[in-house]
């Protein structure tokens, strides 16, 4: 909202869309003179047969539920170079004939789509689904934060509990009670099933290029796990913190 008023003074609408390589093209893309909520994506692009499943494949609105799409499109790629299998295992391995993309969506009751983050993130706490992203928004509302992640980590009797690192903005130094309030910040908007198991403060989070948090690479790191190929990883320096972090 900041950016709509004062960069783009009230007339320039804020473009969200969700794509890929691999389609050459968007799943969602808003027209220019559509109306927007804040953060929506408008609807299906130009060419494109998009919904929301529930787990079992059917249709949901007002819920979050998985992204698809239900007829070929125009310009999406026939397969992975010398490996067409992994390309049908990824896409369409889990609803014959429909395109799986691995995001979280939902359709509200006015009809505008909005995306929660990756499906391969879902973090899942005694039988409650999350998105790392729901986490990071709540976090992100105080006024301290700058930035956040969150992972899921095991547990034994949860099954997995949430893990977040938060960065602070300047002027704002690292406490206990700061971390019990930011705590209490996710329980305010989640529940308190999902209270954060720990939270840890450090000075930056692992990115890619394009200034993606490599929620990945974090989880990893806290699990004392092989990290893997840290091409992609901007400044990995930050796993650094995410170590040692306290």
């Amino acid at each position: 909202m900041w950016y709509f008023e004062h960069v783009g003074k009230r007339r320039c609408p804020i473009i969200n869309i969700s794509g890929g390589t691999e389609i050459v093209g968007c799943l969602l893309s808003p027209l220019p003179i559509m109306p927007l909520k804040p953060c929506s994506l408008g609807g299906p692009g130009l060419g494109m047969d998009v919904d929301v499943f529930d787990d079992d494949g059917k249709p949901i609105r007002g819920g979050i539920g998985h992204l698809v799409c239900k007829q070929p499109a125009p310009s999406m790629t026939k397969g992975f170079l010398k490996d067409p299998q992994r390309y049908l295992d990824t896409y369409f391995s889990k609803w014959p004939g429909v395109w799986y993309h691995g995001d979280w969506a939902k359709v509200d009751d006015d009809g505008h789509w909005f995306l929660y983050g990756r499906s391969d993130d879902t973090i899942k706490v005694a039988g409650k689904r999350t998105g790392p992203a729901e986490v990071e928004a709540a976090l992100i509302e105080h006024q301290a934060v700058a930035e956040a992640a969150a992972i899921g980590v095991p547990h034994e009797i949860k099954g997995e509990t949430v893990v977040c690192f938060v960065v602070l903005k300047p002027g704002h130094s690292p406490s206990e009670p700061l971390r019990e309030e930011l705590k209490a910040q996710v329980v305010k908007h989640l529940g308190k099933t999902l209270k954060p198991e720990a939270l840890k403060f450090v000075k930056m989070l692992p990115k890619t290029r394009s200034a993606k948090i490599v929620r990945g690479a974090i989880r990893k790191t806290y699990l004392n796990l092989p990290v893997g190929d840290l091409a992609s990883i901007e400044n990995p320096d930050a796993l650094e913190e995410i170590a040692r972090a306290t």
